[in-house]
């Protein structure tokens, strides 16, 4: 059994966020939740980031706010960046996407959270659906190499642990630390629940809700195909289909008018209330990816009483446990027979989904970093004050 460390060692920590012109959300929520529950232990705790300078010049979406970024992050961001990360008795860089900042700090212990390993993997040819150009291929090439500068990683699943280990030969000292929710998701209340569904022209347990990105490994045209399934059947036939996060990509529409599928509705920029009111309302959340490093939309529909159907692959089934059922990705068909166990397990799948929370607090996930912490000072020669 591990041992963790005591909770009055108190260390003076440094956390390197992203830049927040990149707006990825989740990378933000992260850093967040470490800075608010480390303080909360006692530590003291400085959150930096790049400032947006030079990107601000340009619209959000212009071809080039790209390149004005990477001034912002790799030259503007390293004047006082020793000044930043005085009186730090550690580093810890919250995204392995931000590993050239390794390299900046002298004489310190560094950690780094490795959140998934797909950008890399796709710029080395491993996934065919996700070609990667010139510059990205060498971009990824440095946040690579960059890596060797960490003394310690923090992976957030055995799915990304074993990319990083087997596949990419990562031989760097590691910990595997799961998240916990990264924000109070639970069963919304009946004012906050009818209004955003009635918004919404939806009634409880009348549609299915995915919850991601454009990215390729969130399988978004998958969820359309295995909804067009379920939606041939008589007894699903009045179901919806909500799709919240990014905007659908015009592909995505155009095969939903050709296919003459009806009931789709896409939201973007969800707040909290109305995605945990989404959860709440949904027969089921439809999540089958073809890879995640994580999955924090997995516990997010637990936690607010949401049956999951998702993918049979790792990380999903490490992180939904058995309060989920499980389909094949690239079956769509294979979402029918899943969303008819839903109907007939489904106060066991959601007593089993609170009963797998457990797993996830928010003091477990915090004793784990505070460990991982201690272990890279001693490894150091160093102790927390």
């Amino acid at each position: 059994m591990e041992i963790l460390f005591p909770r009055f060692e108190l260390m003076n920590i440094v956390l390197i966020g992203n830049y927040p012109g990149d707006r990825q959300q989740s990378m933000t929520r992260y850093a967040a939740f470490l800075y608010r529950e480390l303080t909360r232990r006692g530590h003291n705790v400085r959150l930096i980031t790049p400032a947006v300078r030079v990107r601000s010049l340009l619209p959000h979406r212009h071809r080039l706010g790209k390149w004005l970024g990477y001034v912002d992050k790799y030259i503007l961001f390293r004047f006082g960046f020793s000044r930043s990360i005085h009186g730090a008795e550690l580093v810890h860089v919250c995204d392995h996407s931000n590993s050239p900042y390794l390299a900046w700090v002298k004489g310190k212990p560094t950690i780094i959270t490795a959140h998934d390993a797909f950008a890399i993997r796709s710029a080395l040819g491993h996934y065919a659906p996700n070609p990667t150009g010139a510059s990205g291929r060498k971009l990824q090439q440095w946040i690579l190499s960059s890596l060797a500068y960490a003394d310690r990683i923090v992976y957030v699943s055995d799915k990304t642990r074993a990319d990083f280990t087997h596949t990419l030969s990562i031989s760097t000292p590691s910990d595997v630390i799961l998240h916990a929710l990264n924000w109070s998701y639970g069963p919304a209340g009946e004012e906050q629940l009818q209004h955003t569904l009635t918004t919404l022209g939806l009634v409880r347990g009348g549609y299915l809700l995915h919850v991601g990105g454009n990215n390729w490994y969130k399988n978004r045209p998958g969820v359309l195909f295995a909804f067009a399934e379920i939606q041939k059947q008589d007894r699903f036939r009045d179901f919806k289909l909500v799709m919240a996060g990014k905007p659908m990509t015009k592909a995505m529409r155009d095969w939903i008018r050709k296919s003459s599928l009806s009931g789709v509705i896409s939201l973007e920029d969800v707040t909290n209330e109305q995605l945990q009111a989404l959860y709440s309302g949904a027969a089921a959340l439809l999540f089958p990816s073809l890879e995640e490093g994580f999955g924090w939309p997995l516990l997010e529909a637990q936690a607010c009483g949401c049956p999951v159907i998702t993918s049979g692959r790792e990380p999903m089934m490490q992180v939904a446990g058995l309060g989920a059922v499980y389909m094949d990705p690239e079956e769509p068909s294979t979402a029918v027979g899943a969303l008819d166990e839903v109907m007939a397990r489904r106060e066991e799948l959601i007593a089993a989904g609170s009963q797998n929370l457990k797993r996830f607090t928010v003091e477990e996930v915090i004793d784990r970093y505070e460990a991982a912490y201690r272990r890279l000072l001693e490894s150091f020669g160093t102790a927390a004050s």
